[in-house]
């Protein structure tokens, strides 16, 4: 297919149109061949962009799915589920977003409609895990069915997923080793932040984990045994992901106890000393003070020595202070 064919394609909604050949290579497929499509042509993956008008006509009037199914598939809504339709499986997924210039816990989102024949995907951010795919199928080495091919989709997406929860456990680790080199007030904002990303990015797994826990015990009669135990490895990869982000977060949390303590004992340290300074001047404030008033009668005045006496005193009460300090221990 020629690019312009493709950007046409693109143009009317439909990302992909892949038509299995259940050797692990697979055939691009138009418009029209799509319509054209049997059941007994081979298995087929649809992948639409939900807010293309021609993506909402076709699957509304073309796609022969129930009310139920075309509504989640069209849906702004994309929290993870799993659940059965007439011999079906409806799901909504979701994948770390690794678009250039985006947030990773911005999350991206992928709805399926999976048959024994047919797979129906929409998203409306582009995912890489869908270049994975195609790549594959361009190497012989794609999917045979729709079962493998939902296996593939899923395991895709949450395994993207060990980059950005690694990529945590380092800013964890480099906090936690700039808390004892720095103590500083600029790292408040750094955990706060981690703390924010891993809690936002484990409230979006914590639902995927149950729908990928309900695709893998479904009763689904088009689904091998071999692609179920794949998807209980794919789950169990999700659950390490997420007790991951639970040790991030409680890391981070601990980490920024630490530093509130350090930072309070620091403020402490700052404020006994100025304590100390100001309880030791603070009689010989009250004495030049009382000395320097303009008044007559103060003791000393005629006397030349006198300033170095006064000196001297001073010297005294504090060596006095010192000395009654260290005996009730206040430093």
């Amino acid at each position: 297919m020629s690019n312009i064919q493709k950007e046409a394609v693109q143009m009317n909604g439909l990302l992909y149109a892949y038509l299995m050949d259940g050797k692990g290579s697979a055939k691009r497929l138009d418009w029209e061949s799509v319509n054209k499509w049997k059941p007994q042509d081979g298995p087929l993956w649809l992948h639409f962009d939900y807010t293309s008008p021609e993506t909402i006509d076709w699957i509304t009037s073309n796609s022969g799915l129930d009310e139920v199914v075309i509504d989640s598939l069209l849906s702004e809504e994309s929290r993870p589920r799993a659940a059965m339709v007439d011999g079906g499986l409806l799901a909504a997924l979701r994948g770390v977003n690794l678009n250039p210039g985006s947030d990773p816990e911005d999350m991206v989102a992928i709805r399926l409609w999976v048959e024994q024949d047919r797979l129906i995907t929409t998203r409306r951010r582009k995912l890489l895990s869908e270049d994975d795919i195609i790549k594959a199928f361009e190497a012989n080495q794609g999917p045979e069915n729709t079962s493998e091919l939902l296996v593939e989709i899923a395991g895709n997406l949450i395994s993207r997923m060990g980059g950005t929860v690694e990529e945590f456990e380092d800013r964890t680790a480099q906090i936690e080793e700039d808390i004892i080199d720095t103590e500083s007030y600029s790292l408040r904002s750094k955990i706060s932040e981690l703390r924010r990303e891993a809690i936002m990015l484990r409230r979006h797994l914590a639902p995927q984990r149950e729908a990928m826990t309900r695709i893998q015990t479904e009763k689904i009669a088009w689904m091998q045994d071999r692609d179920r135990v794949y998807l209980r490895e794919i789950t169990d990869q999700l659950m390490r992901f997420t007790e991951d982000l639970d040790s991030v977060r409680d890391r981070a949390a601990v980490s920024q106890e630490e530093l509130s303590n350090r930072l309070a004992e620091q403020m402490n340290t700052r404020m006994y000393v100025l304590s100390i300074v100001a309880a030791l001047f603070m009689p010989l404030g009250f004495l030049t003070g009382l000395l320097g008033i303009n008044v007559a009668g103060i003791p000393g005045a005629e006397y030349r020595f006198a300033f170095w006496v006064f000196i001297l005193f001073l010297c005294a009460v504090v060596i006095l202070q010192i000395l009654i300090f260290k005996k009730k221990k206040w430093f």
